[in-house]
């Protein structure tokens, strides 16, 4: 009893993950073409249960009251997709277990971007998919959405077939011509005996992996995501292809090359990000004057699609993810300083001997201590009254982990002492035993000071208000190269920090300017928020 209890909480744990990830997030996720018809609504479990039998044996109800598949399942999976063409699409289909199950809205993604490439939804186009698969789900749904033409080829006999009665058995024979092609085959060998038609795109799901290791995920998957939502079916011209999808897809590009203006837009889809960047670079050395790139999303499934023509009046869509990054990349990242908080600072800096009376003023001077600490060049710049600003360039990162490093700069130094007494133990005549006093009294004096010196407690602030104190080498130059940080060559992260003024407290905002990531800035962020409110409780303590 205790067992099957168990087995009920963890399906239910499992079922309701994948549901959740179906339902709320693909609902909400914006990458979802707009005319996507899940985008808004996602499909109802519960009542396609009641309507399809072969369904119905695939959903199960948690504890929780909802309805839910477990995507884990090849036949679940299978069901799911073959009730949803049923019902939205009116499309009949037969997948096998052992070829690739497609998921329809990642599928009616691509469709829908496809239209916004040939600008035209409803009107006659001819279109190729390269690679149809079991399920025939392009040529099919372009094909009943709207009256496309397909030429859709295959190179393996059971998807072939499968995709051949498809077609026969929705009555789509008149839109869609399913072809046998021999293997390595793409566009130049299926155009052969159509040497006059124009097409308006071609499509394809080419395979992602260029091996069984890749396949399962062994050295090709991030460690820090999440396991796949979903089983992984396909036949092995399906999902693994010699060198990958990026090899699959030069070949597609090498054929467009000597194809030219045969087809009006040549499109891929990746499974891949780091695919991208590579294959618009070769479509950039071989001259393709039109390139453009999009992403899907289903769930927490991502895809992205590569699209180029050599046709000069076509439309060329706007990456949709291009303004999102931007948008993100404005957004600045902030936190605020109460006024108990501001009013502690004051006084802290004025110990530091910052004569501004402003609060803006002391709070500036201490991120201005702190940065010289972290060696991070800065400069105040013009600013709007009430503001102060600082032009902030890192030439390293010096912000994470710094406690843990000073540790090991100090045990470092204090092993120095008995390094240098064995290598004179070993070197030297019985006169070290006269020196041995003078030894213990001094090397312990050096020690100390090389260790105040890794401190980094006494340094000097740049011009405004500023204290004195001995400085090591390193932040004499920091201090110097202060002055004009804009001027760095080499640096991981510049950004702009302004100290603002919000009724009675104060708010620090840092802009992103450029760098090697903006994770980088959000860390600083961090640690300069830690560091200031440490000196509000410090303050608070004495």
């Amino acid at each position: 009893m205790f067992s099957e209890a168990r087995n009920d909480l963890t399906s239910m744990r499992i079922c309701t993950n994948y549901s959740r990830n179906l339902a709320v997030v693909m609902s909400l996720n914006k990458s979802m073409h707009p005319r996507n018809r899940y985008k808004d609504k996602p499909p109802d479990f519960a009542y396609l249960a009641s309507k399809y039998p072969e369904f119905q044996e695939h959903v199960h109800t948690n504890l929780s009251g909802r309805a839910v598949v477990n995507f884990k399942e090849p036949e679940a999976v299978r069901a799911l997709t073959c009730t949803l063409l049923k019902e939205d699409f009116g499309l009949s289909i037969e997948i096998p277990l052992e070829r690739l199950i497609p998921t329809v809205p990642l599928r009616l993604n691509y469709i829908h971007w496809v239209e916004d490439l040939i600008d035209g939804q409803k009107q006659p186009r001819r279109g190729i998919d390269i690679g149809t698969g079991a399920s025939c789900i392009y040529p099919l749904l372009g094909a009943s959405m709207n009256g496309w033409f397909f030429l859709a080829t295959e190179v393996d006999d059971i998807c072939f077939d499968y995709a051949t009665r498809n077609v026969e058995q929705n009555h789509l024979s008149d839109l869609v011509k399913v072809v046998k092609v021999p293997q390595k085959t793409l566009l130049m060998d299926a155009l052969k005996e159509e040497t006059e038609i124009v097409y308006d795109f071609c499509m394809c799901n080419p395979p992602f992996f260029a091996n069984q290791l890749e396949a399962k995920g062994v050295n090709s998957r991030n460690a820090r995501r999440p396991p796949p939502s979903s089983v992984n079916t396909g036949g092995v011209t399906e999902i693994m292809a010699e060198g990958g999808e990026l090899e699959f897809v030069k070949r597609i590009i090498h054929d467009s090359l000597q194809l030219k203006k045969r087809l009006r837009w040549y499109s891929c889809m990746l499974g891949k990000k780091c695919s991208l960047a590579p294959l618009k670079e070769e479509l950039r050395k071989q001259g393709v004057p039109k390139v453009t790139h999009t992403e899907f999303c289903q769930g927490r499934t991502m895809r992205w699609a590569l699209a180029w023509s050599f046709y000069d009046d076509v439309i060329v869509p706007s990456p949709p993810s291009k303004k999102r990054k931007l948008d993100r990349a404005r957004k600045p990242l902030s936190f605020t300083l109460p006024h108990v908080a501001v009013k502690e600072l004051q006084v802290k800096a004025r110990a530091l001997g910052c004569t501004g009376r402003h609060p803006l003023e002391a709070i500036t001077t201490l991120v201005e201590k702190t940065l010289t600490e972290l060696r991070v060049l800065h400069k105040r710049v013009p600013c709007r009254e009430q503001e102060q600003s600082l032009l902030l360039t890192a030439m390293e990162n010096t912000w994470i982990h710094g406690r843990q490093k000073r540790r090991e700069q100090m045990r470092q130094l204090r092993e120095l002492p008995r390094a240098h007494q064995s290598a004179a133990a070993a070197a030297t005549t019985p006169s070290l035993a006269q020196n041995k006093h003078q030894d213990a009294t001094q090397e312990p004096a050096d020690q100390q000071e090389r260790l105040e010196k890794v401190a980094g407690d006494d340094v000097e602030m740049t011009p405004g208000c500023s204290t004195t104190g001995p400085m090591d080498a390193t932040s004499e130059t920091s201090s110097k190269r202060a002055t004009s940080p804009g001027s760095a060559e080499h640096f991981v992260l510049k950004c702009l920090l302004n100290v603002l003024h919000e009724e009675s407290d104060a708010v620090i905002e840092m802009n992103w300017v450029e760098g090697e990531n903006k994770d980088l800035m959000n860390q600083l962020c961090t640690f300069l928020r830690n560091t200031l409110l440490k000196a509000v409780a410090k303050s608070g303590t004495e």
